[in-house]
């Protein structure tokens, strides 16, 4: 029997590379969506596309803050499995806008957990809440595992925080399955272009091809630990088929810093990033988060995952796909130049 999937967040980094794993093991996905006057599904456009006709990915209008009309579809489509990832996911912002962030990342994730709870009365389902390294904030232990108090330091990483103790209390109030995928830093190509990594990735293209000359940067020194979204996708989707729900840490269980990978990607357009990036303090946190750096023995023990995409690799895959944009922004600004002239 075709097992059936719900996604919220299914346009984002991690919706996307979800959707691929899960149509590739024959499941039916469903994708919750907002609203928009414009489309906002590059990200999972190719996958539409391919299956549109097989009908094996469906999207639907939904918000998270919306939490009859979740309820509703939920109770509709009753799905086996139902992986909440949509959030407002970027630390800074969730500094301008906390009210929206809480109402987004926490009370949105009991609005998911009420619906799988109601669900779960007419049959089985399993939850997967995407939970964040952000968590441990300012650290009272290295490495961070499953066990390691939080000590949140942003809007965000509040609101994350009682998203997981809702699942957790979900979990054992209501004998729901609902499991925490606690997170450190996972990035791709796909990954939204305010964010760190590829706010880097992207200007070196960019400042390779003379399209921009420096990059604006803040706390240099903050230590994460990065891996490849792809595989971290493949971890989630085996939280969701252990035999009992539980928490797991996903992460390298190794840690750089801003600066190093500032250094990687530099390097691989053989400049010297000294030469382009500059400080800003306005990119400064207000609580800043200085090491994280996950354990993630028990996710390879119970779950037999690991990470095996290195630093240098990632780098490597995200800074030639953001040449490639940045070759395309350059024909596109020659063209148009000509076209002026």
């Amino acid at each position: 029997m075709t097992k059936s999937a719900l996604i919220t967040g299914i346009t984002g980094q991690d919706g996307s590379y979800l959707a691929e794993l899960l149509l590739d093991k024959g499941y039916e996905v469903h994708g919750m969506i907002r609203r928009s006057s414009t489309f906002s599904t590059s990200r999972i456009d190719h996958l539409y596309r391919d299956v549109h006709e097989e009908s094996n990915l469906r999207l639907h209008y939904g918000d998270l803050t919306d939490g009859q009309a979740l309820t509703n579809l939920v109770l509709d489509l009753e799905p086996d499995e139902i992986y909440n990832l949509g959030a407002q996911s970027h630390v800074r912002v969730s500094y301008d806008q906390p009210v929206y962030t809480l109402n987004t990342v926490g009370l949105g994730a009991l609005c998911v957990l009420e619906a799988a709870r109601l669900l779960n009365q007419r049959k089985p389902v399993r939850v997967y809440q995407a939970s964040s390294s952000e968590m441990f904030g300012a650290v009272l232990e290295t490495p961070q595992k499953e066990s390691t108090p939080f000590n949140p330091q942003s809007p965000y990483a509040c609101a994350k925080v009682y998203a997981y103790h809702q699942t957790v209390n979900y979990r054992l109030g209501y004998d729901l399955f609902a499991s925490n995928g606690i997170l450190f830093n996972h990035e791709s190509e796909r990954r939204g272009e305010t964010f760190v990594t590829r706010k880097i990735t992207r200007a070196a293209g960019r400042i390779k091809l003379g399209l921009q000359k420096k990059l604006y940067m803040g706390n240099l020194d903050a230590k994460r630990d990065w891996g490849y979204a792809k595989e971290y996708v493949e971890g989630m989707w085996r939280i969701l088929q252990h035999s009992e729900p539980d928490d797991f840490v996903l992460a390298t269980g190794r840690t750089a810093t801003v600066r190093d990978f500032c250094d990687l990607v530099f390097k691989q357009l053989d400049l010297n990033y000294e030469d382009y990036v500059e400080i800003d303090p306005k990119y400064f946190r207000p609580a800043e988060v200085d090491l994280l750096l996950g354990d993630p023995s028990k996710a390879k023990e119970k779950l037999n995952w690991e990470a095996s995409t290195t630093l240098e690799e990632l780098a490597k895959v995200m800074t030639e796909h953001d040449l490639e944009l940045a070759e395309r922004d350059a024909h596109a600004t020659k063209f148009h130049r000509t076209q002026a002239d």
